[in-house]
């Protein structure tokens, strides 16, 4: 038989080698964590701070360094938060870093001074997720930072750091971070900004915790304004939205915001009040990368929505409304990314637009209004076409979609437009408006404009204009006048051009194509002239035949551009009494007219003997003269010619369609039948 006392001593001394292994593994397992800790808070860390500051300054490519005393403590994270921050891992104690005067450099093609610099920072770890290769971070703090931001050119920012070829095996799990006072420094060599923020913690504010302070300047304007953020960023939750509020003012610009944005480190979504005011629109380039015409000075008040945990991200500002210049504005504006570029759509109207601010849209506008919009003031005394160039490189950045509409439009003088409507599309460089709609007088001015500006020649782009009006009535060009209310006829017409050039000048100073025209009935005076403020068409009224009241029975009129100079093929006025014809030219190129003017009676009994006359000159200051050598008869028609010697109104297309071919009329009719043509952008017309 076995001898059970010796087994039983074995098995005993067999458990007891086992006891004492398990209460040896876990006295080691209670060791390593409290060797570990003592460790983390005796260890000299500033040894570590050489072979630290390499690792960092590799990792981000510019230099790191910590300056200052480099310790570990053990801390427990709630202590240092406000009551409605904290969470319940919060209370858990954890190794806490302390670094005091850390600096980060900028790169090497930068000024080699600090990126930022911050007093102290220090966060809290948790070493068990280091285990998961996680570094878990529940709230970084930044004490006293300064940061400063800056853009030498369109493609060096300091702030941009190079995506490593490998991706690493290590993530980071930051949460939150909380920021207390400190500076935030801007600047910008594209904008000519250099803005400085100053940021002070908020006390007993339930909804803000930081606050700041902007001054600076920009563009050679004074910047100022402040505003609010919450102290605690969150990084972690993705639905906690991160409250903003701010309102910041440099000369006539202003911008104010004053909402929410969901998950800052992934910018999720923004929801945002957004006022807006600034010199011109078109000033807005520089912020947004989005190509706005040129305005008149705007404020603009709506709703900007961003959502952009979307592939390419979209914007939209709804239920805006505002001011441009003296007229209203109101819409809905898209902005949607996209390859190669993005796309702006949406629908824009004006109650009540104030013609006059629409100038600047084609460099129209006066030296001092272009000084007002930010633009250099390059209109030359005495010429009266605008020669400000178009800026075509920003034609490309953006394709857009946009409708427009004015429901009423108001204008001192002239022409009676009653409403404008036109459906704007940019899409590689090219810009069409088709069509661009005017109510002219109950009638209407149909014109589709193309602009292509996609070629490499600078500002260069390639024009053609088509144009046509139909059934504008006569009595209502002039409503206030009395003595037009009984006059019955129309004006009809149509004008195809095309053009190369970087201005409007320069456009119709090399402009191909025809223009023909006809104005069936009417009665014209030096009086109506008067009112309508055509000083030019007044002169010849009044050296033709005085203040006599002149009815008209038609007016037909070809005009032939060649390199920007209109030469008239036929250009007649049949009146009850006489007959005018015009010959002569004018040179849109440089801005010259060289018109001859002779009536030929009806009636002799009817007319004293007058010269024909002659008007040349420039377009802001031409002259009307007589030709005393010859003899003419007094053509109570002349007055019409008033529309051929305005400057600009001398080609504008008013006229195709009128009476019938058996009309008084009808042979002058048929001169206007044919359609007119135009060669492609850049080729000279043959005939």
């Amino acid at each position: 038989m076995p001898d059970t006392t010796t087994q039983h001593s074995a098995d005993h001394k067999h458990g007891g080698k086992k006891k004492k292994i398990l209460l040896g593994l876990l006295a080691t397992l209670i060791a390593i964590p409290i060797i570990a800790i003592i460790f983390i808070l005796t260890f000299d860390w500033n040894k570590a701070r050489p072979w630290l500051n390499a690792k960092v300054s590799e990792a981000i490519e510019r230099p790191f360094a910590i300056r200052g005393n480099l310790a570990v403590e053990w801390e427990v994270p709630a202590k240092r938060m406000r009551p409605d921050q904290r969470h319940l891992r919060d209370w858990l104690p954890w190794p806490h870093l302390i670094a005091n005067d850390v600096h980060v450099g900028n790169p090497a093609t930068m000024k080699q001074m600090d990126m930022a610099r911050v007093k102290q920072f220090s966060f809290s770890l948790n070493p068990l997720a280091l285990l998961h290769r996680t570094i878990g971070i529940p709230v970084l703090r930044f004490d006293s930072p300064y940061v400063e931001l800056q853009r030498t050119d369109s493609t060096h920012y300091n702030w941009v750091y190079k995506k490593k070829e490998k991706e690493s095996k290590w993530e980071l799990d930051l949460e939150r971070v909380v920021l207390t006072d400190g500076v935030l420094r801007v600047v910008d060599a594209v904008t000519k900004a250099d803005v400085t923020a100053q940021i002070r913690t908020l006390d007993n504010d339930s909804k803000y915790g930081v606050g700041f302070k902007v001054t600076g300047s920009y563009n050679g304007a004074e910047v100022t304004g402040g505003g609010k953020v919450g102290q605690v960023l969150s990084l972690k939750d993705q639905n906690v939205p991160y409250p903003i509020q701010a309102d910041m003012r440099s000369g006539p610009s202003r911008i104010a915001v004053e909402g929410t944005v969901t998950s800052p480190a992934k910018l999720k979504a923004v929801d945002l009040k957004l006022e807006l005011a600034g010199r011109s629109m078109a000033r807005l380039y520089n912020f947004t990368g989005i190509t706005l015409p040129e305005t008149p000075a705007f404020s603009t008040s709506g709703r900007l929505r961003g959502e952009l945990d979307r592939e390419y991200g979209r914007w939209t500002y709804e239920d805006f409304k505002g001011k441009v210049g003296s007229s209203d504005i109101g819409g809905k504006l898209v902005y949607e990314g996209g390859k190669p570029r993005g796309k702006l759509s949406g629908n824009v109207a004006t109650n009540k637009l104030v013609f006059s601010d629409l100038a600047p849209l084609i460099g129209g506008d006066s030296n001092a209004s272009k000084k007002a919009r930010g633009v250099d003031a390059v209109q030359p005394g005495g010429k009266v076409l605008p020669v400000e160039e178009f800026r075509t490189e920003r034609w490309k950045a953006i394709d857009a979609d946009v409708r427009y509409t004015a429901g009423q439009i108001i204008r001192d003088k002239t022409l009676p437009i009653s409403k404008l409507s036109t459906h704007l599309i940019m899409k590689d460089g090219v810009i069409t408006l088709a069509p661009l709609d005017f109510g002219v007088a109950g009638g209407t001015l149909r014109s589709t404009i193309r602009l292509d500006g996609s070629g490499a020649k600078g500002n260069t782009i390639a024009a053609t204009a088509k144009v046509s009006a139909r059934h504008i009535q006569i009595k209502q060009l002039f409503p206030t006048i009395e003595q037009m209310q009984a006059t019955v006829g129309q004006v009809n017409g149509d004008a195809q051009l095309s053009a190369t050039g970087t201005s409007v000048a320069a456009l119709l100073g090399s402009s191909n194509g025809e223009v023909k025209a006809l104005v069936s009935e009417g009665t014209i005076s030096k009086m109506l002239l008067e009112m309508a403020g055509l000083n030019v068409g007044n002169i010849i009224v009044t050296k033709l035949f005085g203040d006599k009241p002149v009815q008209l029975n038609c007016l037909a009129a070809d005009f032939d551009v060649n390199k920007g100079v209109a030469q008239s093929q036929v250009f007649v006025v049949d009146t009850q009494e006489a007959i005018i014809r015009v010959d002569g030219s004018v040179s849109l190129a440089n801005e010259q007219m060289d018109l001859t003017i002779r009536p030929e009676t009806k009636a002799l009994r009817l007319f004293t003997l007058r010269a024909p006359l002659y008007v040349r000159g420039p377009f802001s200051k031409p002259d009307v003269s007589v030709d005393k050598g010859v003899l003419a008869l007094k053509a109570g028609g002349a007055a019409v010619l008033a529309t051929v010697a305005a400057p600009v109104a001398a080609l504008i297309p008013l006229i195709n369609t009128g009476p019938g071919e058996d009309s008084a009329c009808g042979r002058l009719v048929a001169l206007a039948k044919e359609k007119p043509t135009a060669p492609p952008p850049g080729k000279a017309k043959t005939r």
